[in-house]
C-alpha cells in the first residue's frame, strides 16, 4: 500500500470517527486530523508522481 493510499484510509476514519463523535471538541478535533492526513495524502501523491517522472526520463 502506498503512503498516499494509507493517508487518505486514516482519513476516511477520522471522518468516521467525526461523524460518530457526541461531542464537538471531538468532532471538531477528528475533523482537523482527517484534513491534515488528507494534505499528507497529497503531498504523498505529488511525490509519488514526480518520482515517476525523473525515472521514466532517466530511463529515456
Amino acid at each position: 500500500m502506498s503512503d498516499a493510499l494509507l493517508f487518505r484510509a486514516r482519513a476516511d476514519q477520522e471522518l468516521a470517527n467525526a461523524a460518530a463523535a457526541t461531542l464537538q471538541n471531538v468532532r471538531d478535533r477528528s475533523e482537523r486530523a482527517a484534513k491534515a492526513w488528507t494534505a499528507m495524502a497529497d503531498r504523498a501523491g505529488e511525490v509519488e508522481t514526480a518520482r515517476k517522472t525523473r525515472e521514466a526520463k532517466h530511463n529515456a
